[in-house]
């Protein structure tokens, strides 16, 4: 009685950890579609990589997506985010402000934070600046499979948020699609274990060094191409408790 009842319980565990990717992974795709265009006090764009002093091509698209919110006025203020990545002599947020003002964005409107690294720390440091400012309502501007992790972890920061992601992603081939949406599924489900742990807020794993040969890098800035690099990253995160 005792043996059927394990084997019972073990064969719900396994369907459990079976499930659950799948689970995720639908919620995050299907998260992908949902644009909430409403008016907001500022747009919180999340930071990506930077190639000098230009954007790279997943960071620009989410410029021009912010752009395009404050021209169309649903928006008054834009928040860039990011600091400076390995080997960087400008921080995201700095290039993503240089881009937008000549793209007709007065400076005034446009706030940033310098320090942040990843996206928790992206929205952490969004968060004081809104209330610097006295910012309530956000849009908040990422690639579409960055958007359920990251929704998540802007309410959880107190911040009322409001997705809309960009509609422009570079990461439209299943080449690109499928390591992102794997990557997504992993930090999600990652977040929501230390979330439940009481262990969210901590630092990047200082271990880990993304390769500057990468020239295609997620919202979170770790190469996606480097099959090396990607399964390194997931085994040291889980490893130290990061993201």
């Amino acid at each position: 009685m005792k043996k059927r009842l394990i084997t019972k319980l073990a064969l719900v565990f396994a369907i459990f950890i079976i499930s659950l990717p799948v689970i995720c992974a639908y919620s995050i795709w299907s998260y992908s579609k949902v644009n909430q265009l409403v008016k907001a006090d500022a747009a919180i764009v999340l930071g990506a990589a930077v190639w000098e002093d230009e954007p790279s091509p997943v960071l620009r698209e989410r410029i021009n997506h912010a752009i395009w919110l404050y021209k169309n006025e649903y928006v008054d203020k834009i928040i860039f985010t990011g600091g400076k990545g390995e080997g960087s002599t400008y921080a995201e947020s700095e290039v993503s402000k240089k881009y937008a003002m000549k793209h007709n964005v007065f400076s005034e409107d446009i706030l940033i934070e310098t320090k942040s690294k990843i996206t928790e720390e992206n929205l952490s440091y969004a968060s004081k600046l809104a209330l610097e400012n006295n910012l309530h309502t956000f849009i908040l501007v990422s690639d579409p499979l960055h958007m359920k992790r990251a929704t998540l972890m802007a309410k959880n920061s107190g911040l009322e948020v409001y997705s809309s992601p960009t509609p422009s992603s570079m990461y439209k081939s299943l080449n690109s699609q499928i390591p992102f949406l794997f990557r997504e599924v992993v930090f999600y489900i990652g977040y929501i274990v230390r979330d439940a742990r009481g262990t969210r807020g901590r630092v990047p794993c200082p271990s880990f060094k993304p390769s500057s040969a990468s020239t295609d890098t997620s919202g979170c800035g770790y190469p996606l191409h480097q099959s090396d690099a990607f399964f390194c990253y997931i085994s040291r995160c889980f490893q130290c408790g990061c993201r």
